[in-house]
């Protein structure tokens, strides 16, 4: 019974989600904004996203390093900046996240919208090349959203170390804490080099969709 409930419940909740989204495009192409030109918004932010990404967690891989190679002075003030990037850089990966749903949103109710249209065409012609185009359109979109959900994966690996070293300084904030993180160096390296190159191909993606677009 509990599980029936919940199926009902989430069925409706997706439906009140379609009917409000619906109301939202709907007013904005009343004032002249199409779904178009939202995806278009949305995707040069999530492209904005993926930038501010990358200088966020290039950011706190420096400073996880600066506390490893730790020498004398303040530590606590280095543990105090580090747990600042952590929480900066989890600010940035949950920017990220929501910049590719926004965009997933638009981009489905788009396609959807243009599909139901071409039922409406009676030139031959002009249906074609707009189902052709439609198609490019899904094509060059999956690929960009593959790429923009690559490079949210890579994010998971990197917040969860920088966590993981947060916890631990916290409750052995010494020397000997440090010293034994120095061998954890080349592992979150190596893990934000992915994530940075795997942002870049997000972006350039990014440029690669809307250039389309703006064909």
């Amino acid at each position: 019974m509990q599980s029936f409930v919940q199926t009902i419940s989430l069925a409706l909740f997706c439906l009140v989600l379609a009917a409000c989204q619906s109301a939202y495009y709907g007013a904005w192409e009343k004032v002249g904004v199409h779904k178009r030109d939202i995806l278009v918004d949305r995707v040069e932010d999530a492209r904005e996203a993926q930038e501010d990404g990358q200088k966020q967690f290039k950011s706190a891989l420096a400073e996880f390093k600066s506390v490893t190679a730790f020498d004398g002075g303040d530590l606590e003030k280095r543990y105090e900046a580090l747990e600042s990037e952590y929480e900066a850089s989890e600010r940035a990966a949950t920017e990220i996240r929501d910049r590719i749903d926004a965009v997933d949103n638009v981009a489905k109710a788009l396609f959807k919208e243009w599909r139901a249209e071409l039922k409406e065409y009676t030139n031959p012609r002009l249906k074609a090349d707009s189902e052709r185009q439609l198609k490019a359109t899904e094509s060059r979109y999956r690929e960009l959203l593959a790429a923009m959900k690559n490079a949210e994966r890579s994010i998971d690996p990197v917040l969860g170390a920088l966590k993981d070293h947060v916890l631990y300084l916290k409750h052995n904030l010494n020397a000997r804490a440090i010293a034994s993180l120095q061998g954890e160096v080349r592992t979150i390296d190596r893990d934000v080099d992915k994530l940075i190159a795997d942002m870049q191909r997000a972006i350039q993606e990014a440029d690669r969709f809307l250039a389309q677009l703006g064909q």
